[in-house]
């Protein structure tokens, strides 16, 4: 939101009955929500971070995030991790890194004990998760190289609204940037950390909040050090079924999971379909879209076999559909002679395919086996974590999604640097594009996955692409993609490189 928007001047009428159904806090006071808890621990390294060992500090409490009146608007739960050296203490010119997934509506316990904490969750491949849940101290964390802050954004986890806040003006793209700045402020200010150099790392709609917020905090006069996107969406056209961005961006994500389950490519690597994929849809599968009923008979059935090739699905069904595949035929379609389906987040994953009289797609689309797979063993993990290492008397409901009430109530209009009008789907691709402009020396790192079907790594090459940077910002900016899904950090061979990678991304000058 601008700045602004916060303040005292906004209509109480405007204010949503949503706030209501959330824990929320007086407007004037402060003590409604757990005290702070910090304990003393120590990281030992395993594998091939064999013999490292780190002491750290970690201190869960709640952040103030109020308007420039001093109005509080809510208190967003933290979560920091601080790297201590031999006399104890934090080191001010270490880096800090804050870190939250997406959503919008989702807190941040996935990234955390997922994979960039100090503590993870053992995963099993593409299988879901049973007792007992095994916790180890995670060699690859990012607390290596970085001190660490997990954020939940207000209306998720245990972050809270004040009773009297507009929720019309926290939840969306620009409120939403606009919140995590000033919480990033409060966290700088009271741990005296403004010369650390900052990093931010964002996944999924936490890349469009990145995006906002590198350009919103450099406005602020904080220094944005680097950035790293994990399954990054800017363009939010491309999540609209029936625009020409969604089917091309889907088309190289179907064709790697398609080769996966075994169904297309015998004998090629996983990479090069890939790549084959990409080359068909940038070559032939765009312009053939673009025409639209133009395109001639024939040739849409030439181009409607080449597809089926690549994908796995009936070539016929691929033409009398015109060349445009919704996820959710193909997630029903690519493993139906098996009797089941694949994932979204990570389509390795699969279950039994559901009764044929659950018909709803809507209900469809959030039924997940890699969500399923690992999402509550995080959630628990975390919060034994809390009662038994920190002793933090957390309330009873941790909300780790809040889809209902903040995502449906989204406001998705954003004000793009340099244009005149906010649009209602937005694209932060040109934030980002401001940000490095002003900050060339600015890092960013985009990463993702083949297996990603929420975020797909087409579209956000494509729309980096459009933005037409310069050779020196370009330098500045490194792709990673990785043979997994939407969490990355699921799959642990991924997870392993990602360390490796961020190792050689924090230590660029």
């Amino acid at each position: 939101m601008a700045e602004e928007s916060q303040n005292e001047a906004a209509p109480r009428q405007a204010r949503s009955k949503v706030a209501e159904a959330f824990m929320s806090v007086p407007a004037d006071e402060a003590s409604t929500c757990p005290e702070p808890a910090t304990a003393r621990l120590t990281w030992h390294g395993s594998n091939e971070t064999a013999g490292e060992k780190i002491e750290y500090s970690c201190t869960a409490a709640h952040l103030d995030v109020r308007a420039d009146t001093g109005r509080l608007v809510g208190k967003m739960f933290s979560l920091t991790y601080v790297a201590l050296g031999e006399d104890g203490s934090a080191s001010p010119s270490r880096p800090v890194t804050f870190c939250y997934n997406g959503g919008p509506g989702c807190a941040s316990v996935p990234i955390n004990f997922g994979g960039m904490g100090p503590r993870r969750v053992r995963t099993d491949g593409v299988s879901h998760l049973a007792y007992p849940i095994e916790v180890e101290d995670n060699p690859y964390t990012l607390l290596r190289e970085s001190d660490l802050v997990f954020l939940d954004a207000l209306g998720t986890g245990f972050s809270s609204l004040a009773a009297d806040a507009d929720t019309s003006k926290v939840f969306g793209v620009d409120g939403d940037a606009d919140a995590f700045c000033r919480a990033i402020t409060t966290w700088l200010e009271e741990n005296g950390r403004w010369t650390s150099p900052v990093y931010l790392f964002g996944e999924s709609y936490g890349t469009v909040r990145n995006a906002v917020l590198m350009r919103l905090l450099g406005e602020r006069d904080v220094k944005v050090a680097g950035v790293t996107m994990l399954s990054a969406i800017f363009d939010w056209v491309q999540t609209l079924e029936g625009e020409d961005l969604y089917h091309l961006g889907m088309t190289p994500t179907y064709a790697a999971t398609a080769h996966y389950f075994g169904k297309v490519g015998a004998g090629e690597g996983a990479d090069k379909w890939f790549d084959r994929a990409l080359e068909f849809t940038d070559d032939v599968l765009a312009p053939a879209l673009l025409k639209g009923d133009r395109l001639d008979p024939e040739k849409e059935a030439d181009i409607a076999w080449r597809y089926a090739e690549l994908i796995g699905l009936p070539a016929e069904h691929i033409r009398r559909n015109h060349l445009r595949v919704t996820l959710d035929d193909f997630r029903r379609g690519v493993l139906a002679d098996d009797g089941r389906v694949c994932g979204r987040l990570d389509t390795r994953f699969s279950s039994e395919a559901p009764s044929s009289l659950q018909t709803s797609s809507e209900w469809f689309a959030g039924e997940d086996a890699a969500d399923d797979a690992v999402e509550s063993s995080w959630t628990m993990a975390f919060r034994d974590f809390l009662h038994r290492e920190l002793g933090y008397k957390a309330p009873a409901r941790y909300i780790s999604s809040n889809y209902e009430q903040v995502g449906v109530n989204w406001n998705w209009s954003h004000r793009e640097p340099g244009k005149m009008d906010s649009t209602g789907c937005p694209n932060v691709a040109t934030d980002i594009a401001t940000a490095m402009r002003r900050n060339p020396r600015m890092k960013l790192a985009i990463l993702g996955g083949r297996y990603d079907a929420a975020t797909p790594y087409w579209n956000v090459m494509h729309d980096v692409s459009a933005q037409f940077l310069g050779d020196a910002l370009k330098e500045r900016l490194e792709w990673h993609r990785y043979g997994c899904g939407h969490m990355a950090y699921v799959d642990e061979p991924t997870l392993r490189q990602m360390s490796a990678d961020m190792e050689a991304f924090y230590n660029k000058q």
